[in-house]
């Protein structure tokens, strides 16, 4: 939980920094690429966590991947985080700074869950019915899970619907319970 409530801070002091800059749309752009970066490589996990490695190697590794790809002012957040030894918490800090860019701008994070990935065309009309329904700019975010056989489940804030053909099937279930304890 103390790595939560760091990355948050982090994530609110780069934020405000970026603002201050004008650049905030163009760190939110780094932030996402930097938290896609981390959870897609095990490696990168395992260096940013490694107790062994010095922090100039880490350093040195992180501006590799990044270099060109990112504003200075990530690279200057990339170069706190070694100084003050929190770069375990990159990923986490990535993940927030977009939560409260996103928070900030008034943007809904839609959380649809699939079997499988959503195609670039679903994605599109996903997004554009929770527009619809929200009358809010909205990004989706896909989760997968195959435990729900098919169809989606769409959460936006505090609604959830659910139109997984696991849950029709529960709901057929708890019918022929009820209508079996009825006759």
């Amino acid at each position: 939980m103390n790595g939560s409530r760091a990355a948050i801070r982090y994530a609110k002091a780069i934020l405000s920094f970026s603002l201050e800059q004008q650049k905030e749309v163009e760190v939110n752009n780094d932030m996402i690429l930097v938290a896609k970066t981390v959870n897609e490589s095990k490696e990168l996990q395992l260096l940013l966590n490694s107790p062994v490695l010095k922090a100039e190697l880490k350093k040195t590794a992180l501006k590799e991947v990044f270099a060109g790809k990112v504003t200075p002012l990530t690279i200057g957040l990339i170069n706190l985080l070694v100084d003050n030894k929190r770069l375990p918490i990159l990923g986490e800090v990535a993940i927030k700074y977009t939560v409260i860019y996103d928070s900030l701008k008034g943007i809904e994070v839609a959380k649809v869950t699939t079997a499988i990935p959503l195609t670039e065309e679903l994605n599109k009309q996903v997004l554009s019915k929770v527009i619809e329904i929200t009358g809010k700019q909205a990004t989706i975010e896909n989760i997968i899970n195959p435990d729900i056989i098919g169809g989606f489940i769409l959460r936006i804030g505090d609604i959830q619907y659910d139109a997984s053909l696991s849950n029709k099937l529960q709901l057929l279930k708890r019918q022929f319970e009820n209508k079996s304890f009825s006759s």
